[in-house]
Parts: C-alpha cells; sequence; structure tokens
C-alpha cells in the first residue's frame, strides 16, 4: 500500500504503518497535551497504540486463519480506521471465507475475555470506572466494541463477509455480493442518517461503508463477468 512505512515482518508477513496514522498520533498528542499537558498526552497515546495492537491482532486472525487454508498474507497496514490484511487471494469455498471472517472477531473475544478475567469484570458492573480513565476497563470495553462494529452484516467489515459466505451456500457468488452489499449499502445510509443527529464522525464511517460495499460488489462482477467469458474467447484468431 502506496503512503505506508514497514516496521517488522512477523511470521512472514510484513507489518506497515500508513503514513496517515502517525498523523492521527501527533495530532491527538498534541490536543491532549494542550488540555492536560504532558501527562494527559502520555496516557492516551498508550492507549491509542494498546487499542492498535488489538487491531493487529484482529488482523493476524484473519492471517493466520488464511494459512491454514493455503492463503498467504503479504502484508497488514495499519490505518486510522483500522488494519488491513492483504491476502494474496480470495478463498473460493464459502466456509473458508466465513471461517477466515469470524477468526479477526474472535481474537477479540479472547482478548476481552483475558480482560474481563484481569480485573474488567468490577468495571462492567461499575460503569464509572471506564469514565474515570480505568485502562482495562476501556481496553475491555473497546474490544467489545470492536466484536460487535465488525460483525454488522456490511461490507467492508467481517460480518459483510461472514452475510456473503452463508449467502453463497444457496446462491452463486456474484449474486451473494451483490445481495451483501446492497445490505451493507443499506447500513451506510443508516449510520450517515444517524451521523446527521448525533455525531459527525458517524457520516466518516458510513462513507466508508457504502465505498466499500460498492467496490466489493464491482470487484466480484467483474470476477464473475472473467469467469464465464475468458481471455482467450476474445482473442482475435486467424
Amino acid at each position: 500500500m502506496s503512503w505506508s512505512l514497514p516496521i517488522v515482518r512477523i511470521a512472514g508477513i510484513q507489518l506497515r504503518i500508513h503514513i496517515t496514522f502517525l498523523l492521527l498520533i501527533v495530532w491527538l498528542a498534541f490536543g491532549y497535551y494542550s488540555q492536560g499537558g504532558s501527562a494527559a498526552a502520555a496516557s492516551r497515546v498508550i492507549f491509542i497504540l494498546l487499542l492498535f495492537l488489538c487491531v493487529v491482532l484482529h488482523e493476524f486472525g484473519h492471517a493466520f486463519a488464511a494459512k491454514a487454508f493455503g492463503i498467504n498474507t503479504p502484508d497488514i497496514t495499519l490505518l486510522p480506521i483500522g488494519g488491513v490484511a492483504r491476502l494474496e487471494r480470495m478463498p473460493e469455498e464459502p466456509m473458508q471465507e466465513l471461517i477466515i471472517a469470524v477468526a479477526g472477531p474472535l481474537v477479540n473475544v479472547v482478548i476481552a475475555l483475558g480482560l474481563f478475567i484481569a480485573g474488567g469484570a468490577q468495571a462492567l458492573l461499575n460503569p464509572t470506572a471506564v469514565e474515570a480513565g480505568g485502562l482495562i476497563a476501556q481496553l475491555l470495553t473497546i474490544n467489545i466494541i470492536l466484536v460487535l462494529f465488525n460483525l454488522l452484516p456490511a461490507f467492508p467489515m467481517d460480518g459483510g463477509r461472514v452475510l456473503r459466505a452463508l449467502l453463497a451456500t444457496r446462491m452463486n457468488y456474484a449474486r451473494a455480493t451483490q445481495v451483501a452489499a446492497t445490505v451493507g449499502q443499506g447500513f451506510a445510509f443508516v449510520f450517515g442518517f444517524l451521523g446527521l443527529l448525533w455525531n459527525p464522525f458517524l457520516i466518516f464511517i458510513a462513507l466508508f461503508v457504502y465505498i466499500g460495499a460498492s467496490q466489493e460488489a464491482a470487484l466480484a462482477q467483474m470476477k464473475d463477468v472473467s469467469r464465464r467469458f475468458p481471455v482467450s474467447s476474445a482473442m482475435v484468431r486467424e
């Protein structure tokens, strides 16, 4: 991915960080520093880095699940909106795609359970613990949110791929993708409407979901056409 810098290679997978993610860290650190000084800036930056560690582990969940089906992952890139694991190819079998899609959120479930056992249980029973800034409580809460958000049946989230995999057991891949993309676009309109009423950030999420769903549908349609009309059939023969 352009505008990204390599950090480290783990299990043959290159971990990269997008330049916009670095700019986000600098911007947030400056904002927290101006409000609460160096201590506030340091604590918030540490939390954000731990949050994105959870995101990286989430993406490695996808990568290792794909590896089990013989699909390599060349790299994982950290973006301000999360992480992207770039698979060398998409799984052909619906159940393979379902397992790969679920593997990411499952990692966050395991992390959340670990944090719950480590002391997050009391935080959930006492919501003020989250507001007080308890690190375990915050990480537990954010991992639960990551699971719920990623499992929404909307592309490009994992839930959209789960929905497509389930639909593909009853219809062809292109049709399943189109249905799942339409559902995703519906969620995008809901996010956009809620953003107008509540939080403008949801409008950004809406655009991200709508564009991701549209691109997924277009790619699936192109793939379906290429299958039905191979390149050899379009060649001019003398």
